[in-house]
């Protein structure tokens, strides 16, 4: 029986078994097989997802502009950036990744369009391991569509792939050990897995001696999850495009960005919710004794402190770092006095002292 030929059966078997308390562990041991089945397929063209695209990640972030052909993924980066991609009115205009540079908020945000993404990408359809190859690269998916029923097919494609999109890791510590069995902690309340599940969820990772602690109410495919190495957080925008040739918008929620890459209308928009879902901050620096830099942010993901910013500066010389003095959204007054730990926020100022 091929690989191809596994991944089918047990998709098979998992369609009809109905989901229920005395069928949980089965079901999870079967999921758990098509997991390693489907990491083993991706690795049948000799990497991790096929040898990908040849390029390097530059700027503050990366986007990858992701949809099927002809959607005008191709047009949106000619328009956002310096770009020259090819635009035709034909499927497969784009036969590598394109990349172009969007400078947006002192930030120069990476942006790549990648050849269309079609169904059985997973599987290697198309250039579809080349395309899941780029996109593991990613700091933020955008999802081009000219057509909402496009973006479920899209997701369940990267999903397959290992993608997990607009999500963290599960909260779970695996401690392996050399014997003693398994110690299964589950430290939540109505656990939606019992220890018997985990079990033999375990038991398909040949995982038989291991201290693990549950620390959320995670389900079995999420425990499967934790166990692979190959899954990709990284968060995800949906994109309507072509919005002045559609005519009924009642199926388009607010949390689509809706614009027109030809007619150039709400590219601003767009730049703003990209902005947003990369969790980018600009934080200005100054010298003792003169004003600051308002031109060249220094830009930094959401949650930086002020050590963060004295490795960026100070360059090995950090460890003699004694304080910061803020002016900004996160000081309590201007020229506030802190320390390494404090946590910056978009737009702050910052002067170091060493």
């Amino acid at each position: 029986m091929t690989r191809e030929e596994e991944i089918q059966k047990i998709e098979e078997e998992l369609e009809k078994t109905k989901y229920n308390k005395h069928t949980q562990g089965h079901i999870g041991s079967l999921k758990a097989k098509l997991a390693k089945l489907r990491a083993e397929d991706a690795k049948g063209s000799g990497t991790s997802y096929g040898p990908g695209f040849n390029v390097k990640k530059s700027g503050d972030a990366t986007v990858l502009l992701v949809g099927y052909p002809s959607v005008g993924k191709s047009t949106l980066l000619t328009r956002l950036t310096n770009a020259e991609s090819k635009i035709g009115h034909y499927d497969f205009t784009t036969l590598d990744v394109v990349p172009g540079m969007l400078q947006y908020n002192g930030a120069r945000i990476q942006m790549l369009d990648v050849p269309g993404l079609i169904a059985d990408a997973a599987k290697g359809a198309g250039k579809g391991r080349q395309v899941l190859s780029a996109v593991r690269s990613a700091d933020l998916i955008v999802f081009v569509l000219d057509d909402i029923d496009q973006l479920e097919p899209m997701r369940k494609e990267l999903y397959n792939a290992g993608f997990r999109l607009d999500t963290r890791k599960p909260d779970v510590r695996i401690s392996k050990k050399d014997t003693g069995g398994l110690n299964i902690n589950i430290a939540v309340k109505r656990p939606k897995l019992t220890k018997d599940t985990v079990k033999k969820v375990l038991s398909e990772f040949k995982m038989h001696n291991a201290d693990i602690l549950i620390r959320e109410n995670i389900d079995e495919e999420q425990l499967i999850d934790a166990m692979m190495k190959n899954r990709v957080y990284v968060p995800s925008l949906v994109v309507l495009n072509k919005i002045d040739k559609i005519m009924d918008f009642s199926r388009i929620t607010r949390n689509i960005v809706k614009i027109s890459a030809e007619k150039e209308e709400n590219l601003d928009d767009l730049k703003e919710a990209m902005w947003k879902k990369l969790d980018l901050v600009r934080i200005y620096m100054k010298r003792i004794g003169k004003e600051p830099d308002m031109e060249e942010p220094l830009i930094m993901n959401e949650g930086v402190t002020i050590m963060d910013v004295a490795k960026k500066i100070l360059k090995g010389q950090e460890k003699y770092l004694k304080y910061a003095r803020i002016w900004g959204p996160s000081a309590k007054f201007d020229e506030q006095k802190v320390g390494p730990d404090h946590k910056l926020k978009d737009k702050d100022i910052v002067e170091l002292h060493a």
